[in-house]
């Protein structure tokens, strides 16, 4: 721009001068010519501004042909960056071959639990809380157009946490992709679905006691068509931030997922899903499967203990979401069964379940992606004008069984109907708040709860 303005100047001050030293040229022609120069350098300067702005959100395609034409080369340097704002931080060359996205999410919330003869029951005091329930930086993108990374880590809680770390190779043959790394085993919908776009502030009961969530292993994925998409991968637990040195113990997990009907871009869709997993262990040590009342600042109030008596678990999952405009709803049931061994024949299962409604009153959509849901934009974010940002009301119930087999009094049986209200001001940032009715079904007592969750969100 600066040399632009610069060459407009030079133009005029050589039209000065070439009206001086031309006597024979006539005042008028002199004038014409002048005015034709500063119309000439008037048209670019409008030229080149619209070309500045087109860089903006656009292809690596058209940033290089905008770069070219301002100078840049016939065809830009491949090599240089050009940032821009997508809901966070993009970065890209011009040729395409790397994408790097840079962003977080903090997650502050804030719980009050009812005066209940639950705390006599738990010998516990159950108090009122707020936490800071997750505050995550990462990177991810493309090194080359084949290969894809990310790195996750999350400073909440007393130490930082390794949450994604892996390699992705896509555009193979046969298999699609494959990923090797930290990452989340491909396992239920609500797991799968970014606690980013949830629909209430925590996920249900049996998601939380049964899903494997993330392990280290490696997994092959790929998509059929544009509404089938499969997953499956081996994976070694990996609990902590310390090397895991045990032999044995790997486990499988697998998914499809289908959208048999998807029109008008996702506003109307029907997915279905199943997913499978096999755990084995080395017959010290077993699973465990235990869960909160759907608020993360209370206490586990049914849980197994760890059942060492069986060296196999199998997980199985079925689910189904309909979208159908501003209305939705999403159910899934997920068991364990387990075989028993050590002296104590036969086998049991575990299991348990949720269903939920949601509707945007401000008449957005949720959004689907790849199997899973995604980020809800509203029609007009807040402070535009004339807009509200989204409103979404829902709500949900949850179950969770526990009773089966041999195991201790903290195993039991769990209810919760949960309420929530959604405020999504813009892409980035949304408020929620959820009521909890919970009740508890123990071996050594029977009682419920009532919970108030608030949660202030910004991700990026």
């Amino acid at each position: 721009m600066r040399k632009l303005l610069c060459c407009t100047v030079a133009a005029l001050v050589v039209g000065v001068v070439a009206v001086r030293v031309s006597g024979d040229e006539r005042v008028e022609d002199r004038v014409d010519r002048l005015r034709r120069v500063v119309r000439e350098q008037g048209r670019q300067l409008v030229e080149l501004e619209a070309k500045m702005a087109a860089i903006q959100g656009a292809t690596a395609d058209q940033v290089r042909a905008v770069m070219a034409e301002m100078g840049a080369g016939p065809e830009g340097n491949p090599n240089d960056f050009v940032a821009y704002w997508d809901n966070g931080i993009r970065l890209k060359t011009l040729d395409g071959s790397v994408k790097i996205k840079l962003g977080g999410r903090f997650m502050g919330d804030a719980g009050w639990v009812s005066d209940t003869s639950l705390e006599d029951a738990l010998d516990e005091d159950l108090e009122d809380c707020v936490e800071t329930r997750r505050f995550r930086f990462y990177a991810s993108g493309n090194i080359t157009k084949c290969m894809e990374f990310k790195v996750q880590v999350d400073l909440a809680g007393d130490e930082p946490s390794l949450k994604d770390a892996y390699l992705k190779w896509k555009k193979l043959p046969a298999v699609g992709s494959v990923t090797v790394g930290h990452f989340k085993e491909p396992f239920s919908l609500e797991e799968l679905t970014s606690s980013k776009y949830t629909t209430f502030i925590e996920r249900a009961l049996p998601v939380e006691a049964f899903a494997p969530s993330r392990n280290y292993g490696v997994m092959a994925a790929d998509g059929v068509g544009d509404n089938l998409w499969w997953a499956v991968g081996v994976f070694k637990d990996y609990g902590s931030n310390e090397a895991e040195c045990e032999d044995g113990e790997y486990n499988m997990s697998a998914r499809v997922a289908w959208a048999p009907w998807y029109a008008e871009g996702g506003k109307q869709l029907l997915h279905v899903g199943a997913a499978y997993s096999l755990r084995h262990f080395d017959g010290t040590s077993g699973p465990r499967y235990r869960s909160r009342p759907e608020a993360h600042f209370m206490p586990r109030l049914v849980d197994t203990g760890t059942i060492s008596f069986t060296d196999w678990a199998h997980l199985f999952g079925g689910e189904v979401a309909l979208v159908y405009g501003p209305f939705s709803v999403q159910g899934e049931y997920i068991g364990a069964y387990l075989n028993q061994d050590g002296g104590q024949p036969g086998s049991f299962c575990l299991g348990g379940g949720y269903v939920y409604a949601s509707y945007f009153l401000t008449g957005e959509n949720r959004k689907y992606k790849n199997g899973a849901f995604s980020r809800v934009k509203p029609d007009k974010n807040w402070c535009e004008p004339g807009g509200y940002g989204a409103w979404e009301v829902a709500a949900r119930y949850s179950c969770l069984d526990l009773m089966e087999g041999g195991l201790g009094d903290d195993r039991g049986r769990m209810q919760d109907v949960t309420v929530g209200l959604n405020w999504y001001l813009n892409p980035n940032m949304r408020v929620m708040w959820n009521y909890i009715h919970s009740c508890v079904d123990r071996s050594d007592f029977d009682d419920e709860a009532d919970i108030l969750l608030m949660r202030v969100q910004v991700d990026f």
